[in-house]
């Protein structure tokens, strides 16, 4: 049970991490790279913003910072459960199987993203 409980562990750390410590306050966590370096926004910029206006219950904040946080996060946590069902049991761990469908259409909706977020028809998709 010891690997499933300190991936939760991370994953709660993290929150509360983010809950008392605001990243919308500029440098707090230092700079992203890619957007200092290219002008342009990641698919992951905004994405400590929307973990933080999650633990604030702001659910709408949350997806304006990036709307990718969301559904990842709703993800990790039923992996970990999962896992975890799994380790109580005494089975054997093993990875989530993907086809290979999934993992480009999850790519390829990264790069729209990315795409989308860096135009002018996506300005809604900006981080706040």
């Amino acid at each position: 049970m010891a690997p499933p409980l300190m991936a939760a562990g991370v994953g709660i750390g993290t929150m509360v991490l983010l809950h008392f410590r605001d990243p919308h306050v500029e440098g707090s966590y230092g700079l992203c790279p890619v957007y200092v370096l290219t002008g342009v926004y990641c698919p992951g910029c905004g994405g400590m913003r929307a973990m933080h206006n999650l633990t604030d219950g702001r659910v709408l904040d949350s997806l304006h910072s990036n709307v990718m946080v969301l559904p990842l996060v709703l993800a990790f946590a039923v992996f970990v459960v999962y896992w975890a069902i799994r380790a109580f049991r005494g089975q054997q761990w093993r990875l989530p199987r993907f086809s290979a469908v999934t993992v480009w259409s999850f790519v390829g909706l990264l790069a729209v993203y990315t795409v989308l977020r860096n135009t002018p028809w996506g300005t809604w998709l900006t981080p706040v």
